[in-house]
């Protein structure tokens, strides 16, 4: 294609390397591609954890403009009741990538671009890149046909693109399964350096994260953004139907629990030893104040085997109480 004819796409850049030579193939191939990046409560491209590390510095090596989608709080009322259920962990892969594409296909049509590629690759994934699952995907985000996944799509069904002319199929990939011996070749010739390695940032793919995510689905109504940020530090307990207590497991956690915590929410802390900074929070937390002392001690340097006193914050009245430390024995039912 010449300068003047080149044909506009749009990309869903996670970050991670299968998306970046998704790009690379199209930019190849002569289109101009903008990326989306999609960002939510439970997969944050800043944090680090995963694919979506550095995601502005990617689409600059890739050298695209790129557009930061936010999915908040639509987000958590999808995860009330996921269309298509959820994974091994508390992942709804199917409704959450449809939710992806809408944004993407939102911002095709804004630029009039032709089409929408992403770095699925048929079989990674076992919840959402198999065959079936791709063409639900394309449904529930209306983009049947337009939607092309250039590692894989010599094996996938034609798309508007090639029934067009626009892209040719001996122009596409035949990857497949989990190996990513060929992406790494591809990136080679790309000259991709230190590609990122395999595995989503998304938490609720993890299993332990998703045991605490169900939970607070199963015992919240309407969960909050705050609540989800509590999610993500701490050792968690739920002590009844409408209270939990988790405690932090180091100084930054200590400091993160103090910036989530609400006005009704109780913080225990040990007076005269270094310890967590605990947090109650729920309608029964007085009748939890003395265990949830106890506990806090257990994880402080307190000796287990004296009385030492806990302060109790709520709000702006503190108060004291002396407790002993617990016993594993009393509180490792309720953790989760």
């Amino acid at each position: 294609m010449t300068e003047e004819k080149k044909k506009k796409v749009v990309a869903l850049l996670s970050g991670g390397l299968d998306s970046q030579l998704a790009i690379k193939m199209m930019q190849e191939q002569g289109f101009d591609v903008s990326a989306v990046a999609i960002k939510t409560p439970f997969c944050d491209f800043d944090c680090g954890r995963g694919c979506g590390f550095e995601i502005r510095e990617r689409a600059d090596d890739l050298d695209v403009n790129l557009k930061t989608v936010y999915l908040g709080d639509e987000y958590i009322e999808m995860l009330k009741k996921p269309k298509h259920g959820i994974g091994a962990g508390f992942n709804p892969c199917i409704d959450c990538r449809s939710m992806m594409f809408d944004a993407a296909k939102k911002h095709m049509e804004e630029i009039g671009a032709e089409f929408i590629i992403s770095g699925e690759v048929l079989g990674q994934r076992p919840m959402s890149q198999h065959a079936p699952a791709l063409r639900t995907i394309e449904k529930e985000s209306d983009l049947v046909g337009k939607i092309v996944r250039p590692l894989s799509a010599a094996l996938l069904p034609e798309t508007d693109p090639e029934k067009d002319g626009l892209i040719k199929r001996e122009n596409l990939g035949m990857i497949r399964g989990r190996t990513r011996r060929n992406q790494l070749d591809m990136a080679k010739k790309y000259g991709i350096e230190n590609p990122p390695n395999a595995g989503g940032g998304c938490l609720l793919t993890e299993p332990q994260f998703g045991i605490k995510a169900k939970d607070l689905f199963e015992h919240t109504k309407n969960p909050t953004i705050n609540d989800i940020d509590l999610l993500k530090i701490g050792r968690h307990f739920r002590l009844d139907q409408e209270t939990k207590f988790v405690v932090g497991r180091n100084k930054d956690e200590n400091e993160m629990i103090k910036a989530i915590a609400l006005p009704d929410d109780t913080l225990l802390e040990a007076k005269d030893f270094v310890g967590p900074v605990s947090i109650l929070r729920g309608t029964n937390s007085k009748k939890h104040l003395q265990f949830a002392a106890s506990v806090t001690l257990r994880y402080s340097d307190a000796p287990n085997d004296n009385t030492a006193i806990v302060s109790i914050k709520q709000n702006d009245s503190v108060e004291e109480i002396t407790s002993e430390s617990a016993k594993e024995e009393s509180y490792i039912q309720f953790r989760m």
